[in-house]
């Protein structure tokens, strides 16, 4: 979808000028040694994929099937740019005790892993987990998408169609056994992942003749996926389906269920289709995962955008209801419409991390135990609207945002084996703040554009606009 910024001018591979008769002739004979019979390229590429990279990190909780709350890395992430820079982010991450960080295999950010069947370039994912380990981070990694030989593309090094439409196509069926294997091949290379989600929003698993998705089909492709894993350790932990939950405007919706419903809209029927599929007929799961908005498909705040946010406790509680209980990750979350160029500018950064605050407090409230936040950095400065540090691409760079301060706060405050209790706020307050709070914290939100006064557990003080306010109890 287009929230993830992926972009497509942005090639993951470079074209390098070749000068002189001398250097085309030994590129040259370079290439047709480095090449497979019927022109696949295997330049770049080993048959050693499943050999453990590294030195493999003892995350926390790896033998439970929650990682608390953190970010996903996206195109433009710490890894790389000035080491001034990427080791101001790894020592801020490190020194607050780690984030759980969640990786794709391919695309924003990584490369094609397997441009040849049996032919792995783990190069740019590589880099990213020893990122994750270097800040103490507890690595996810979401398998998608599918290299381009799975999916009725060219195999070869640097065949790889990194368009948006290619890059979201499935594979087709009769590669769903090789996109299990590659991921078992992932497995093997980072024993330190214990945490796997199978595919991302449903990525090519539209069935347009039946105007529906095609459940069938990524279930399929999902339990192939889970065994495959589970062979390599059955330790390992398994999730999905990640699909949007998306909502609808109830007056104008066709396909608008008749629960969950709310002032925020009501859920598209079609998605809770495929969710009942995908949970009736799956060969298991340690968690549930799910993506979505607080705002409708039309982009629609109803009834604000505080009060939006309670569709993300509404659509929390109907999953756990379905799946009698497991635990609930928000792989994504969104709380403010982007513009027709995909960015999010349109607010103050204080209101957009209140409404990002209150969007979390809602998860909590709907039985999520683990969210990612989307989008921790841009390529290059001049203003960064909800990034989590400033860009990394200069020596400067790495400097921690208000986003990071509330996604890592919470993480610290809220994260596994949190217990929560209800606090008292007082009448006149209640309509105006969002509270969550634990035996040792209390996190209270203003809702409003003013300043306030709040009672909240027992304590009267002043608020400012939009403020996020963190009690010690």
């Amino acid at each position: 979808m287009g929230r993830h910024g992926w972009n497509p001018g942005a090639g993951r591979w470079r074209l390098t000028a070749l000068l002189g008769v001398g250097a085309a002739v030994v590129a040259l004979v370079v290439a047709l040694l480095n090449a497979l019979p019927g022109g696949a390229s295997t330049e770049g590429t080993t048959r050693d994929g499943g050999t453990v990279h590294g030195t493999p990190a003892a995350p926390r909780d790896a033998d439970e099937p929650y990682v608390g709350w953190g970010f996903t890395h996206t195109q433009f992430s710490a890894d790389e740019g000035s080491a001034a820079a990427t080791g101001r982010v790894e020592r801020l991450l490190s020194q607050g005790g780690g984030l759980p960080q969640d990786q794709a295999i391919m695309g924003w950010g990584a490369d094609n892993p397997e441009p040849v069947k049996g032919r792995y370039d783990f190069a740019a994912l590589d880099r990213r987990v020893d990122f994750v380990r270097a800040s103490g981070g507890v690595p996810v990694i979401t398998l998608c998408c599918a290299p381009d030989w799975m999916k009725g593309g060219r195999a070869g090094a640097g065949n790889t169609d990194w368009s948006r439409p290619a890059l979201e196509t499935a594979p087709t069926p009769g590669h769903y056994a090789d996109f299990a294997a590659l991921a078992a091949t992932v497995a093997r290379r980072y024993p330190d992942v214990r945490h796997f989600i199978v595919w991302n929003e449903f990525k090519g698993f539209w069935n347009d003749a039946g105007g529906r998705w095609d459940y069938e089909g990524y279930t399929e492709l999902y339990n192939l996926v889970h065994r495959a894993l589970k062979q390599v350790n059955p330790r390992i932990m398994v999730g999905g389906p990640y699909l949007v939950m998306d909502s609808v405007d109830p007056s104008r919706g066709e396909d608008a269920a008749a629960a969950p419903r709310g002032p925020w809209g009501a859920m598209d029927q079609r998605v809770l289709d495929a969710f009942s599929y995908w949970n009736t007929h799956k060969a298991g799961a340690d968690f549930v995962v799910v993506d979505g908005s607080s705002y409708t498909k039309d982009d629609e705040l109803l009834p604000d955008e505080f009060a939006a946010t309670d569709k993300l406790t509404a659509v929390g509680r109907w999953v756990r209801q379905q799946t009698h209980g497991l635990p609930l990750w928000w792989a994504e979350y969104y709380v403010e419409p982007a513009d027709g160029n995909d960015d999010r500018k349109g607010w103050t950064e204080q209101h957009r991390v209140a409404v990002q605050a209150a969007g979390m407090i809602a998860m909590v409230k709907g039985g999520a135990s683990s969210g990612f936040y989307w989008n921790p950095e841009e390529e290059k400065g001049g203003g960064c609207p909800g990034c989590l540090w400033t860009p990394t691409a200069t020596a400067g760079g790495g400097q921690a945002l208000p986003m990071y301060g509330l996604v890592s706060r919470f993480d610290r405050a809220f994260g596994p084996g949190a217990e929560y209790e209800t606090v008292s706020v007082a009448p006149d307050a209640v309509p105006d703040v969002r509270v969550l709070a634990t035996d040792r914290t209390v996190l209270v939100v203003n809702t409003l554009d003013r300043t306030i006064s709040a009672e909240v557990d027992g304590k009267r003080f002043e608020m400012k606009a939009y403020e996020v306010k963190w009690l010690q109890r």
